[in-house]
């Protein structure tokens, strides 16, 4: 089944798309083409050594490796199941699979199946600390937090669950803690890496969903899916102190760890720009899509963005 899908795949075809900035803070330079890929996308990563974009595909059971700069698909990872997040370093691609309560381990290399590793019921989402040597996975069915060992690909821990469901987690390794999403509970919870427990909570907005970290200032920042603002949280005060109005709800963001901007889909049709040190919206950019999942190369700063309805990744330059 899978090999006559990924046959019909053979004809990809990068289709220019306009764009035009909607702040006059806004740059008229970006540049965005679309990636026609099929499926129904769920999430997205970059790698941080070749600039190549993994992107699950809950339709198929792939995982989808386009290159940017060829502007196709490349190769597809068996998965199986359905994919719903997906993680890279230097070394390994790893890949969510809630069904079966598990994560996949792939070569970055070589694209082979090294490992599927346990990470408790209902594995969705994943964060990866290559300095630790460890990959850590909530569960948006249970709520548990799964602690995996990136060297022998083994389960290390599964804390209880904090909360009904963890939909997102983003790291601050520099001070060992974990954010995780909460969106029946409207809050974050607050992980410490070191004690191996969860050791607060913070009320966000409504149902909140991505979430990202800039790891210099430990500024965290939530897409709250039910509302329109992107919550700023300071992670030193456990608390939130300040939203931002989008045009509408957001359920992903990515952080460029250099600038600190932070991108979101909560823009109309579009992504939305945030500056991290004001934490003022700087600009916005329609896609005339309905935005899925957003990722950023942290070393280009080019911006993807799902179109899950269509099968299609917008790639987003200069903004």
């Amino acid at each position: 089944m899978r090999g006559s899908q990924w046959s019909r795949r053979g004809l990809f075809t990068l289709v220019s798309a306009g764009a035009a900035a909607m702040l006059g803070s806004a740059s008229a330079a970006e540049r965005v083409s679309t990636v026609q890929v099929g499926g129904t996308l769920s999430a997205l990563a970059v790698s941080p050594v070749t600039g190549l974009v993994y992107a699950a595909d809950r339709a198929s059971g792939a995982v989808l490796v386009l290159d940017p700069d060829a502007g196709r698909v490349v190769s597809a990872l068996a998965v199986g199941g359905e994919p719903s997040d997906v993680a890279v370093d230097t070394d390994r691609i790893y890949v969510a699979n809630p069904p079966g309560g598990t994560v996949l381990a792939f070569d970055s290399q070589t694209h082979r199946l090294l490992s599927v590793v346990s990470a408790g019921a209902g594995a969705s989402a994943l964060a990866i600390d290559s300095q630790a040597n460890l990959v850590y996975a909530v569960s948006g069915k249970t709520g548990t937090f799964a602690v995996l060992d990136s060297i022998s690909l083994t389960l290390q821990d599964l804390l209880p669950a904090p909360k009904p469901g963890l939909a997102g987690i983003a790291l601050d390794r520099g001070r060992r803690r974990a954010y995780c999403t909460s969106p029946s509970t409207n809050s974050v919870e607050i992980c410490d890496l070191d004690a191996g427990s969860f050791a607060g909570s913070v009320p966000v907005g409504a149902s909140p969903t991505g979430i990202g970290v800039h790891e210099l200032s430990g500024s965290v920042f939530v897409a709250n899916s039910a509302i329109h603002h992107l919550s700023i949280v300071d992670g030193a005060a456990r608390a939130q102190v300040k939203t931002v109005l989008l045009r509408s709800e957001a359920s992903s963001l990515a952080v460029h760890q250099g600038s600190d901007v932070v991108y979101t889909n909560g823009g109309q049709n579009g992504l939305s720009r945030v500056d991290g040190r004001t934490e003022t919206l700087t600009g916005e950019l329609s896609l005339g899509v309905n935005p899925g999942d957003v990722a950023v190369d942290q070393r280009t700063r080019t911006v993807y963005v799902t179109d899950p309805l269509h099968g299609a990744i917008s790639v987003v330059r200069d903004f």
